[in-house]
Order: structure tokens, then C-alpha cells, then sequence
């Protein structure tokens, strides 16, 4: 993966020394350690940070194209899985390639097809190309919103980036944040609405939209969207066909000049990816997968089951990986090293995140990075499956609200009586959550519980799906690490949405078709697994940490978090003695400590980021 970054401005002239778009890529210079390149016209200015990953010698950014008289560069973050498909298509039209990389792939695929070549695509991506002749810009996102890009236009010009703190560092915005800004923080964060930049001015582009910006303005376009109709498949063909495309994806995403390996926590969605990852690699001789799995220290003497978090991965990852043979790493995470990590997942994210969650995936993807540059990891399966606790407990599915989101009540209770009347959070989040029920592509004829579930269903894909993958995104890549999703393979998506939820539930298990089409694959015990989500750590001395950093932004007149909240109440949830809810209020993970934590990251990125409210 990479950093990507372009400034379009009918009313300048560029040098490839520009300035500012220097100062652009060197925000990214994470996402991108192995190289830079910069590319400048006329109107308009390219820039680009690489991860090698394929064709080390060939792939390098920003790429130019010449064709019919015509000039076309590319600047691109992503990876193409039907590479070598759209390879042979092309080279039959009359293309030549100099190299391998899926770079160049795409961008002929661009010059022999303009924008109808997305539909092709196989891939996770977001990718701007110019055409010099035209001095027409065209930007594009993956179907599932897997690779970020954000924009900002002003007057005739047009910035972009894979992240925010490369707009910001432009110069063309300020971080002036609004009160639907604000909204956004802390009536629905860490999630975000999409589209939205949260700083004023900045957006971002839909998964599955295209941008196309020239001198006449700009214009939007979707090339792909969620459609419903009836599942044609029985229960058996259905699973034999789930197993195939998802052990396709898989084989797919192996492809990769750098050592790859596997995310492996014993459940049952890790587990498929690494039995079908296992499998390519021995039928290749290509040696041993390497898996990863990530604990934190006394874990073992703190970790209380619950209906969120039933069981500790540990022993079923050291389980799977001895079943396939795989030379396992277990990463085992300090408390004080989390608690310090907070501010780098600001810094990642460039927002307030999922506290330790993300801070936890930062230190383990660092810890993967000495090793690997590639891994493949089982996120957004229960996002497809339907294996979330609210697509089955009553009070979830009957909730008029997104159903990861039940007590952010107790959140609102925390910020200042200024703050409340100012961003109306309950108002706020239920006109989103109007905005997303409108989008669902309904069924006709479909049975009320079930119409219900395909709404559940299309909020999780759409609105919390993508905080995972920001978070899978940028704890990655901050370090250099690019993580493939090969759940989101728009495949296997598109078939799984119209399957019933009788098959989807088979035997009354959650997820209980993947289960189904894992029978061959999978030990039976891991087949029986209860879903446990992403670990979090339970030890007191995380919670103690957290309520002290906290105390000390709350002591310090300065603190820009301080007029945000009420100050009494906070401090009251930070005394050794105060009770510590245990229930979730955003997802499965966010519970008490998660939500002083999310605090602690709110100053973190009010001050880094030196936050203007406006």
C-alpha cells in the first residue's frame, strides 16, 4: 500500500519542487518508507509514497502512460487481485508492459477503458489519474471504502489524499472543526458518516464512487451499490459456493513480492483464512505460513468471560496453527505501552479512535512489520455473515438507532450543557441514522423480520464495517504494514447479501452458513467456536493509568477538552472507587475504560492538531 496526494488548479502552474505538495507526501512517508515520487504539469501536481509489495524495480509513482497523443499519470494506493486477468485482456487489445505491477495494469486498464474499467477491478484501491490533454482529473475508491481518499475543493482547484493530515498539511484548509464536526466526535465517534472529513471543507470520497473534476467543475458518479433480489441457490449449493469464492479470494491476495502472512486468533473466520493460505503454500512448496496472534500481559489472570468476549484466543490460535503446520507468533502487549500508544492512534487515524482498540492494533502491527510486510486478516466476516450480538438480541434489532450504538447516552451525559445544545447529539445521530435507512435497497414482498435484518445488515456494512477498516488501515499503515481484507472481496459480498437468513443462520448459529462451508476445512471445535472479538485487556492497571492521564488533562487550565465536558462528572468517573461499566456503549469493545480513554485521545487530537472550533 501506499500515500497518495494530487493538487489540480486551473488558475496556477507547477514544478514537481513544489512546496506544499512536499510537504503533502511527507505526512506519509509512513504509509509509503520505500520510496517517493512527484509529478508535475501544467494545472495540475501528483505525489506519491511507496510500500513495495510487487515489482520492486517496475512499480514506481507516480506512473505516466503515453497513448494516442495523449498523457495520462497515475498516482495509486491498493492492490489489484485479477492483475494478471486484466494482463491478458489488455495485451490481446495491443498493450505493452514494461514491468508487473498492478500500477501499470491499472492504468492502461484506465486508457483502454476510462471509467467503465472500474467495474473490472478485483481489488482494494483509491486512485487519482490525470489527463494531461483533457487536464481532467479522475479519482476512484474501491467498492467497500477498504483504501481511504479524502478531498477538499476550493474555488478551481482540487486537493486529495489517503489521509487527512495531508490535506491539513496543504495549507489550503485550516483545522477549523464545526459544530456538524463536532457532531460527528461525539454524537457518533469513532464512527463517521460517510463522506464526511470533520474538519470543515474536507470530504471524502464514497466507497464505490468515482470523482471526475475538469474545468468545468466536478462530478460524482457510483459505479457500484448493494442490489437485492431473490437468492436463486439451496442451502448446499449456497455453502459449496461460499467456500469457493472466499478460498479464491484468499489464493488471490497471496500474490506479493514481500513476505506475507496471517492474522490468526482461532476463531473461525482467521482460521478459514489461514487453512486456505496454509493450503496455497504447501501446494507451492513454498515453506511455512507465518501467523500472528496478539495477548496482552496477565491477560490470563484478569480476562472475565462475558457475552461479548466469551473466551480468551490464546490457546485456539496455538491450536489452529499447529493443525496447519504454521510457524505462530504470539505478540504479548504491556499495558503501559498501551495506555503511551493512545496518542500515536491518534496520530494514525488523525481523530479520536477506538482508544485501546486501536493502540493495541498499532503495537501489534508494529511487531508484525520486523517480520512481514503483508498480511492477510479475518476483519468484516461478521459484517457479511451476520455474526454481530445485534443481529440477534431483541433489543438490538428493535432499537430505532444504529444497534452498536445503544448507550451512547451515557457518553452525552459526560460533555458540557454548552456542548449538548450546541451539536443536539440525540438529533443528530437520528437524522444520520434517517439518512442510512433510506439508502437500504429493499425487497419487495420480503417478510417484516426479515426486512429488518437486511436493514441491520446494510447499517453494518455501510457505517460501521467502515471504522474497522479505518482502524485495520491506519494503525497498519502507520507502520508500514498493508493488511488485506479478503471478507470484502465484492464477490463473495454481493452473493452473501441475498441469502436468506434461515440459510445465513444455519442450524440456528450465528454465522452458521460460513460454519457450514467450512465443514471440510476447519477442526470441529473451532467449527463451534463462539464469535470472540478483536482482545482487549482487562487489567485494573490499564483502567488505573487511563483515569490518571485523564485527571491531568482535566487539572490543566489549558486542557482545549476541558469546556467540552463536564468537568465534575468526569472527574467523579475517574475516582479509584467509581463503578466501571462493563457494557459496551459503541460496539463490543468500548466499554468504561474505553470511553476515558476516548476522551484522552479527544485532547490528544485537539491539541496535536491544534483544533480551531468554529
Amino acid at each position: 500500500m501506499c500515500g497518495i496526494a494530487g493538487w489540480i488548479d486551473y488558475e496556477a502552474e507547477f514544478t514537481a519542487e513544489s512546496a506544499a505538495l512536499e510537504a503533502v507526501a511527507r505526512t506519509m512517508a509512513c504509509r509509503g518508507p520505500d520510496g517517493e515520487g512527484t509529478w508535475a504539469g501544467r494545472h495540475a501536481a501528483l505525489a506519491h509514497r511507496r510500500l513495495i509489495v510487487v515489482d520492486p524495480a517496475g512499480g514506481g509513482q507516480p506512473m505516466t502512460l503515453e497513448r494516442g497523443g495523449n498523457t495520462y499519470v497515475i498516482t495509486y494506493n491498493g492492490e489489484l487481485y485479477n492483475t494478471e486477468d486484466l494482463r491478458r485482456e489488455l495485451l490481446a487489445r495491443g498493450h505493452s508492459f514494461r514491468g508487473h505491477s498492478d500500477t501499470e495494469v491499472l492504468l492502461a486498464s484506465f486508457v483502454e477503458w476510462g471509467p467503465a474499467c472500474l467495474e473490472r477491478l478485483n481489488g482494494i484501491f483509491a486512485f487519482g489519474i490525470w489527463s494531461a490533454a483533457d487536464e481532467r482529473l479522475f479519482l476512484a475508491r474501491d467498492r467497500l471504502g477498504v483504501k481511504p481518499l479524502f478531498f477538499v475543493q476550493r474555488g478551481r482547484g482540487l486537493l486529495f489524499a489517503s489521509e487527512l493530515k495531508a490535506i491539513l498539511a496543504h495549507g489550503l484548509v485550516a483545522p477549523e472543526v464545526d459544530a456538524e464536526g463536532l457532531a460527528e466526535v461525539f454524537a457518533i465517534g469513532p464512527g463517521r458518516t460517510p463522506g464526511h472529513g470533520v474538519f470543515r471543507g474536507v470530504e471524502e470520497l464514497r466507497p464505490g464512487y468515482w470523482l471526475a473534476f475538469d474545468r468545468r467543475g466536478t462530478r460524482t458518479g457510483r459505479y457500484w451499490a448493494l442490489e437485492s433480489r431473490p437468492h436463486p441457490d439451496d442451502p448446499e449449493t449456497t455453502a459449496t459456493r461460499v467456500r469457493g469464492l472466499l478460498q479464491d479470494a484468499v489464493e488471490r491476495q497471496l500474490v506479493s513480492d514481500v513476505p506475507v502472512c496471517a492474522l490468526l486468533s482461532g476463531g473461525v473466520d482467521s482460521s478459514a483464512i489461514t487453512a486456505f493460505a496454509a493450503g496455497a503454500y504447501r501446494r507451492a512448496g513454498t515453506g511455512a505460513l507465518n501467523t500472528y496472534s496478539v495477548d496482552y500481559v496477565d491477560n490470563d489472570r484478569h480476562f472475565r468471560p462475558s457475552d461479548f468476549q466469551p473466551d480468551a484466543d490464546g490457546p485456539w490460535a496455538r491450536r489452529v496453527a499447529d493443525w496447519f503446520g504454521t510457524r505462530h507468533h504470539q505478540v504479548q502487549l504491556d499495558n503501559s505501552d498501551l495506555v503511551d500508544a493512545l496518542d500515536a492512534a491518534v496520530r494514525a487515524r488523525d481523530l479520536p479512535g477506538m482508544a485501546d482498540v486501536d493502540a493495541s492494533l498499532y503495537l501489534f502491527s508494529r511487531a508484525i512489520k520486523r517480520d512481514a510486510t503483508v498480511a492477510l486478516s479475518g476483519e468484516c466476516a461478521d459484517e457479511v455473515f451476520g455474526g454481530y450480538p445485534w443481529f440477534r438480541r431483541p433489543e438490538a434489532v428493535a432499537a430505532d438507532t444504529f444497534p452498536w450504538a445503544l448507550g451512547l447516552g451515557e457518553r452525552w451525559r459526560l460533555l458540557s450543557p454548552e456542548l449538548v445544545r450546541h451539536i443536539m447529539p440525540e438529533a443528530y445521530l437520528a437524522e444520520r441514522y434517517r439518512e442510512a435507512l433510506a439508502e437500504v435497497p429493499a425487497l419487495p414482498g420480503e417478510d417484516p423480520a426479515d426486512a429488518r435484518l437486511r436493514q441491520i445488515a446494510y447499517l453494518t456494512l455501510t457505517r460501521w464495517m467502515p471504522v474497522l477498516l479505518d482502524r485495520k488501515d491506519r494503525m497498519s499503515m502507520a507502520v508500514g504494514l498493508e493488511v488485506r481484507v479478503p471478507y470484502c472481496d465484492h464477490r463473495l459480498v454481493e452473493y452473501v447479501w441475498n441469502v436468506p437468513w434461515p440459510v445465513k443462520r444455519w442450524s440456528g448459529q450465528e454465522k452458521g452458513l460460513l460454519r457450514k462451508a467450512l465443514a471440510a476445512v476447519l477442526p470441529s471445535a473451532v467449527l463451534e467456536r463462539r464469535k470472540s472479538p478483536y482482545p482487549k485487556t482487562y487489567n485494573p492497571a490499564y483502567l488505573a493509568a487511563v483515569r490518571e492521564r485523564l485527571l491531568d488533562i482535566l487539572a490543566d487550565p489549558g486542557s482545549p477538552l476541558r469546556p467540552l465536558v463536564d468537568v465534575d462528572r468526569v472527574r467523579a468517573m475517574c475516582r479509584p472507587d467509581a463503578p466501571v461499566s462493563t457494557t459496551p456503549w459503541f460496539g463490543q469493545l468500548m466499554a468504561g475504560p474505553q470511553l476515558l480513554a476516548y476522551l484522552v485521545q479527544t485532547d490528544v487530537w485537539l491539541r496535536e492538531y491544534r483544533v480551531r472550533l468554529v
